[in-house]
C-alpha cells in the first residue's frame, strides 16, 4: 500500500500537490485518464486555465481567482510531472531555470546596474536582453521566438513590436488609419470578386492594421475586445429580457424590434454614467 500520509496533509504544500500529480499517473494504480494525457492533449486545457484566472480578474473576483491560479498551477505540476517521467526535465530544473532567468533579467534589482532609469528604459533594456537569449538558441531573425500557438491577436502586436524595435513602423496613427482605408476597400473589392480563400486574406489583413492602430494608441486588443465581448453579452440579455417582458423570445421578435430595444438599452447605459 503507498503511504498517503503526504497526500492527506493539508499542509503538505508543493512537495504534497508533485505527489498528488506523481500518483495521479502511476502507470499501475494512477487515474485511467491522467495517465492517458501527454504535452499535446493537455496543451488546450493550459490555455483555458490561463484564460479563466484572466475571467476572474476582469470581475475582480479574488476568491475565484485564488482557485483558478490553483487550477493553472496544476497545468505546470502536469507537464512536469509528463517530462519527468520521459526524462526531460524536473519540478526543480524548472524552478531553476525561470529562477535564472529573472535574475539574469534584472541585472538593476539583483546585479551592479543602476535602477535609476525609466519604465521604457527597462523594457528596452529587457529587449536586449531576451535578444541575446535567443542569439544563443540560434535565434536570429527578429520575429523569431514569438510562440505561433499565442492567440491571433496577441502574437500579431508581439510581432508587430518586434519588427517596430528594428524600424519598421509607421510613425503615427495618420499613416496606419490610411492603411485601414487602404486595406477595407480592397476587402469589398476582394468581396466581389475574388474567391472565399482571397476574401479571408484580405480580412486577415485589415485585422493585422487593426491591431497595429491599437498599438499605436497603447490598447490591448485582446482586452478591447474581451470588453466588447462582455458589452455586447450584456446588452443582448436586456434585450432579451424587454422582449419576455412582452411575452416574446428573439425568435418571436424581428430585427427593427430587437434592433430599437437596443437602442434603448445604450441610452439607458449612457443616463446611467
Amino acid at each position: 500500500m503507498a503511504d498517503d500520509t503526504l497526500i492527506h496533509d493539508p499542509a503538505g504544500g508543493m512537495p504534497r500537490l508533485l505527489e498528488i500529480m506523481r500518483r495521479l499517473r502511476d502507470p499501475q494504480t494512477g487515474c485511467p485518464w491522467d495517465i492517458e494525457q501527454d504535452f499535446s492533449s493537455i496543451a488546450p486545457y493550459t490555455i483555458e486555465e490561463a484564460y479563466e484566472v484572466a475571467d476572474a480578474i476582469a470581475r475582480s473576483d479574488w476568491a475565484e481567482l485564488e482557485g483558478e491560479l490553483g487550477d493553472l498551477l496544476l497545468q505546470t505540476v502536469y507537464h512536469t510531472q509528463i517530462g519527468t517521467e520521459a526524462g526531460l526535465f524536473t519540478f526543480e530544473t524548472i524552478v531553476k531555470s525561470i529562477a535564472d532567468k529573472m535574475v539574469a533579467r534584472h541585472p538593476h534589482v539583483f546585479g551592479d546596474e543602476s535602477r535609476d532609469k525609466s519604465s521604457a528604459q527597462q523594457t528596452l533594456d529587457w529587449e536586449r536582453i531576451k535578444a541575446a537569449e535567443r542569439a544563443g538558441k540560434s535565434q536570429t531573425r527578429t520575429l523569431d521566438g514569438v510562440a505561433a500557438g499565442l492567440p491571433a491577436l496577441t502574437r500579431a502586436v508581439k510581432l508587430q513590436k518586434r519588427a517596430a524595435r528594428v524600424g519598421f513602423d509607421w510613425p503615427d496613427t495618420t499613416h496606419v488609419i490610411d492603411k485601414i482605408i487602404e486595406e477595407a476597400a480592397e476587402l469589398v473589392e476582394a468581396r466581389d470578386t475574388l474567391t472565399q480563400t482571397e476574401v479571408a486574406e484580405e480580412f486577415g489583413d485589415l485585422m493585422f492594421v487593426m491591431v497595429n492602430l491599437a498599438r499605436h494608441l497603447d490598447i490591448d486588443p485582446e482586452t478591447a475586445l474581451r470588453g466588447t465581448n462582455a458589452k455586447f453579452t450584456r446588452r443582448f440579455a436586456a434585450v432579451e429580457d424587454a422582449l419576455s417582458a412582452r411575452g416574446k423570445t428573439p425568435a418571436q421578435s424581428d430585427l427593427a424590434e430587437m434592433d430599437a430595444l437596443w437602442d434603448a438599452v445604450k441610452a439607458q447605459e449612457r443616463a446611467a454614467e
